[in-house]
């Protein structure tokens, strides 16, 4: 049976068709995009079924999940955090490059949903320098296909817009900023922004998933900052939500983090620490910063926040109680947001799942819940064995024309000491544990 992992709660920072399919989505459309939200999802999925000569009339009066589309494929992969400090992202490693980039190249568009760069660890232009190797290689891989980028909280600085409802546009590897020099790297793809999610099929939403913040119930520095910012934001406590509300409260919190780090050269975590310490004193609490920062924060302190207003927050930090967390949270996402969808992909948790075994996949309304996986190496969320980590890295999200999503993990086959010539001795353990068969690093 699979054991899930202790988890340490300072340890994790934490276009529809219509508008039936997302309700809360669907209000409005940004100055950058002149395209009308009905028709944004519809030109999207029918330019790749052209290339495949074959599609079907979205227009039909039938729910999302009796449209089929003929012959594509999608692999959506996230939380790659190309730039971290210390080094984990094991893409930076041409062993983890040369068997994900092969499996890219079969797909006909790739979504990269959320946090492919880390821009909240370190100057940006370190974490672009990190990240150019791989996106020089996909470039190559996936000419000629769609790439679709959806920003997450550790990459949210990618959107120039001020965001209140979901959006898509194309990106020009003229633009200034990262983004453009996310493009420039990919110049034979169509490189599209879409934001806060990406209609992959009519019956297919996949978000980044940091929304889930605002309802997560464990007490990480991520979701303090978070609740935090709801109260300044007068987050809406019940009823329907919808995206400018998510944004008025998270996205002023996730800049702080980035003006932060581009001052810092400083560990993995710091600019979140130094945001927390910041608003904690704005709000006259210092003394609760120091507790939560020094890593006092056990039962009595969750009370403590739980009373002051924070919250609510459940003292439980182990590996089932943040899965069942995560995924309530992102249930309450989708049902207030009003997505319409059979199957619901995120990140964000790095929580690959679900997995054989697994429980709570499914929302109250029926939506199945899907999640991407990791591409980072946390030795503290793992387990010897590979197939008793869901927090293994090396997971993607395979959606094709019909079918449920499907689950892969293309790094099953490497064991812990195999990492080792990928990370910073800061980011390591002491592995090959005894217990561990002989193994070596792949040549």
């Amino acid at each position: 049976m699979a054991i899930e992992p202790l988890a340490p709660p300072l340890l994790l920072l934490l276009r529809p068709p219509d508008s039936r399919c997302c309700r809360g989505l669907g209000a409005g459309l940004l100055e950058s995009s002149t395209v009308p939200f009905e028709q944004i999802g519809q030109s999207a999925v029918k330019r790749l079924c052209r290339q495949k000569s074959v599609f079907t009339d979205w227009q039909s009066s039938r729910p999302p999940h009796a449209a089929k589309i003929v012959g594509v494929l999608t692999v959506l992969i996230s939380d790659m955090h190309l730039g971290a400090k210390p080094v984990n992202d094991v893409l930076r490693s041409r062993i983890a490059r040369e068997k994900l980039l092969p499996r890219l190249a079969q797909a006909d568009q790739i979504v990269l949903l959320g946090d492919a760069v880390e821009l909240r660890q370190a100057p940006v232009e370190e974490a672009m320098e990190a990240a150019r190797p791989f996106f020089g290689e996909l470039g190559a891989a996936v000419a000629g296909k769609r790439v679709v980028l959806v920003p997450g909280n550790h990459d949210h600085p990618l959107l120039e817009e001020r965001v209140t409802a979901q959006f898509e546009r194309a990106v020009r590897p003229s633009e200034p900023g990262p983004l453009g020099r996310l493009a420039s790297w990919l110049p034979q793809s169509e490189v599209v922004l879409s934001y806060p999610g990406y209609r992959v099929r009519p019956d297919v939403w996949a978000t980044h998933g940091h929304y889930l913040d605002c309802h997560n119930t464990v007490p990480t520095v991520e979701t303090m900052l978070v609740s935090f910012a709801k109260r300044k934001a007068k987050f809406p406590n019940g009823g329907a939500l919808g995206v400018g509300d998510y944004e008025n409260t998270l996205a002023p919190l996730y800049m702080l983090g980035y003006k932060v780090a581009q001052r810092a050269r400083t560990a993995a975590g710091a600019p979140s620490k130094k945001a927390w310490a910041m608003l904690a004193q704005n709000e006259g609490r210092p003394g609760l910063a120091a507790r939560v920062l020094g890593g006092a924060l056990v039962p009595g302190g969750v009370a403590a926040l739980n009373r002051l207003g924070f919250g609510p927050f459940n003292p439980e930090i182990t590996g089932p109680a943040l899965r069942a967390a995560g995924l309530r949270a992102m249930g309450e996402v989708v049902e207030r947001l009003g997505v319409e969808a059979d199957h619901v992909i995120f990140g964000h948790t790095h929580r690959t799942g679900p997995l054989d075994g697994d429980e709570g996949w499914v929302t109250p309304s029926g939506m199945r819940l899907y999640n991407s996986g990791n591409w980072i190496y946390e030795p503290v969320f793992l387990d010897r064995s590979p197939a008793a980590s869901p927090y293994w890295p090396g997971g993607l999200v395979a959606v094709e024309d019909e079918g449920p999503p499907r689950i892969e993990r293309l790094l099953m086959d490497l064991r812990h000491e195999d990492f080792m010539p990928m990370l910073e001795t800061s980011s390591r353990v002491l592995w090959p544990d005894p217990r561990d068969s002989d193994s070596s690093p792949p040549s």
